[in-house]
């Protein structure tokens, strides 16, 4: 995530600002630009200071202070790239739904930032009803005990609005034994399936798939229960960058591809910030000295090349800190090649 500033002082401000601390000036973020703009009210309508013949539109979730995008495009819904992706929202009559659908939103609004540095196909369920890209986040049915589980079919994404809890989300990272969950890892590990669909599935991609990650016509329910149950084979980390991945073939290639997005954006919130490692060592891999667009690598071994001594810095601080890793995964040989697939699929449809 990059580093941006208000358009009336030149302050540096952050993606999810919603006001300068310095001039006051109320912020909005213009995704078709990548920039964050001042808003000046003028009468019933917003402006931006420095060109006042610009009419600047708030999304429509602004009220709720769950959005800090504009529309520009002057979309009939009244909101912006990210927002009209919403099918259902929590019930904001209940103060602690307020909050957690506050929190949802910014971390889809991460997952956004990157669809649309990467230029990947965007399609809402009302432009396409049936392959569309639609969201819904649920809560559990106190009255029946029914849970809802976080999950992608067809297009849309499910969320559990408590994954927004920091308590709750903690309390099943530990139950399902994971080193690490979060609210936009659910947003990329989702996506990631829906992306197979487009990407994989539609465009006959079979082959190149299946070379790599294994046959998904292997019934999906039985290979739930089955790592449920049993677990992930003996030795599946040589060849699965996560216990999850190693499940079944879709799995293995939505871990895969949310890894990529925390790699890609991570080292692009480095390069914003100029972080440098030049650790006391012969050991070349250690060493990062350079860097760069990540969004723009040539490939995923130039990524990998600069996030391995950047993870092993940040865990290392983390760790003199108390905390766990920030990034408690090895990414082995395999676990490389696929990475490069996810690369390569998704920078052949950026240039589409």
């Amino acid at each position: 995530m990059r580093l941006f500033h208000c358009s009336n002082c030149a302050n540096v401000v952050h993606f999810d600002n919603g006001a300068c601390v310095n001039c006051g000036s109320r912020l909005a973020y213009r995704p078709g630009r990548f920039d964050m703009v001042a808003l000046e009210a003028d009468g019933d309508v917003w402006r931006n200071p420095g060109d006042r013949e610009q009419i600047l539109t708030p999304c429509a979730n602004a009220e709720t202070a769950a959005c800090n995008w504009l529309v520009e495009d002057g979309h009939s819904s009244g909101f912006c790239l990210a927002c009209r992706h919403n099918l259902t929202i929590p019930n904001l009559a209940l103060p602690e739904n307020v909050e957690n659908w506050q929190r949802i939103e910014l971390a889809k609004r991460y997952l956004f930032y990157s669809l649309l540095r990467f230029g990947l196909p965007l399609v809402t369920r009302a432009e396409d009803p049936q392959r569309g890209l639609g969201f819904k986040f649920l809560s559990d049915d106190q009255s029946t005990g029914t849970p809802v589980l976080t999950g992608h079919f067809g297009g849309l994404i499910t969320l559990n609005v408590a994954e927004a809890s920091d308590t709750e989300r903690e309390a099943r990272r530990v139950s399902l034994g994971e080193p690490f969950r979060s609210l936009i890892g659910h947003f990329r590990h989702e996506v990631g399936h829906y992306y197979w669909d487009r990407l994989v599935r539609d465009r006959d991609g079979f082959a190149a798939f299946r070379a790599l990650f294994g046959d998904e016509r292997e019934d999906y329910g039985v290979a739930l229960r089955r790592h449920y149950a049993q677990g992930p084979a003996p030795g599946w980390e040589q060849s699965y960058v996560s216990a999850y991945a190693a499940s079944h073939p879709w799995e293995d290639f939505a871990e895969t591809w949310a890894h990529y997005f925390h790699i890609v954006d991570a080292l692009d919130t480095a390069d914003a910030f100029g972080l440098r490692t030049h650790p006391e060592t012969d050991t070349p891999e250690l060493t990062l000295s350079t860097t760069f667009d990540s969004y723009c690598a040539v490939d995923a071994r130039v990524l990998t090349d600069a996030w391995v001594p950047l993870t092993i810095a940040i865990n290392s601080i983390n760790r003199s800190m108390g905390q766990r890793d920030l990034y408690p995964f090895v990414l082995s040989v395999p676990v490389l090649d696929k990475l490069q697939y996810i690369h390569d699929i998704i920078h052949t449809a950026s240039k589409a």
